[in-house]
């Protein structure tokens, strides 16, 4: 029968068990002294690197109910040079949360740009949390806009809905298109409270956007990964799709969207588009 996890023993084992992987040597200590008759480093010299006393992490590695606090867990997790997904680890052991401090993708990951574009003949794009475009395919050019002819700083989903007029009748269903966006915006506004980027971009939103303004103080929360867009495309006529986001497992900051079409006419009508 197996047993629910223990986290405060989890957590000690863990601990214990990274410490004993790392070597002194990479840290400029001497691998071998005479009282270092365990691999790894001591539990003081961990102490010292994380700022914490040696007492608080020998009663760690001894599981004696203590919560650490996620700064704690930070400071252990650089002293232990914990991988990306042994820090997550840690902080899930502690129940605690990471703080984000990646920035935001500006270029798409190779191996997700090269998706993007097999997946064609479906219009699909890679975008960051804040909505950034970082990658597409043609279907996806020639359905909404050729993003090539817009300065990086303009290839912004939301920005495009907002302040591009071009794009300000394209979708049928605006407001309820716009107040998902932001609801979805907020929520990595929250998950992402250092990414200063992203808080000048709201700031201009809702300096220069009345209905942005509005809809952002209700404060609705929603991360949409699924649903239905109809759109008015000027050759192809009324196009409604249904979309799907993806997120990558390796770049959990990039979004991959795909667009299938919602019925036969959407399907005769991308279907023309790519002809064209």
């Amino acid at each position: 029968m197996t047993r629910t996890v223990d986290t405060t023993q989890e957590l000690a084992a863990f601990l214990r068990t990274r410490r004993e992987r790392l070597d002194p040597r990479d840290f400029g200590l001497p691998s071998r002294r005479q009282a270092r008759r365990t691999p790894g480093l001591r539990r003081e010299e961990v102490a010292e690197l994380a700022g914490v006393s040696i007492d608080y992490v020998v009663r760690l590695e001894q599981g004696r109910g203590l919560r650490p606090s996620a700064d704690v867990v930070e400071a252990l997790a650089q002293a232990l040079r914990l991988a990306p997904d042994e820090r997550v680890y840690l902080f899930n052991l502690a129940r605690q949360r990471p703080r984000n401090t990646d920035k935001a993708a500006a270029t798409a990951a190779p191996p997700l740009a090269r998706l993007v574009a097999d997946l064609s003949p479906l219009p699909a794009m890679l975008m960051n949390h804040r909505y950034d475009i970082l990658a597409w395919n043609s279907e996806m050019a020639r359905l909404l806009m050729d993003f090539d002819t817009l300065p990086p700083q303009q290839r912004n989903a939301m920005w495009l809905c907002l302040m591009y007029p071009k794009m300000r009748d394209f979708y049928v269903d605006r407001e309820r298109i716009v107040r998902e966006g932001i609801a979805h915006l907020r929520a990595a506004w929250a998950a992402h409270p250092e990414d200063q980027v992203l808080s000048d971009l709201i700031a201009e939103f809702t300096a220069h956007d009345e209905e942005f303004a509005r809809l952002w103080a209700e404060r609705d929360i929603k991360v949409n990964g699924r649903g239905r867009k109809v759109m008015r495309h000027p050759d192809a006529g009324v196009v409604a799709v249904d979309f799907e986001t993806l997120m990558p497992l390796q770049d959990t900051d990039q979004l991959l969207v795909i667009y299938r079409a919602a019925d036969e006419e959407s399907q005769s009508a991308l279907d023309r588009l790519r002809a064209g």
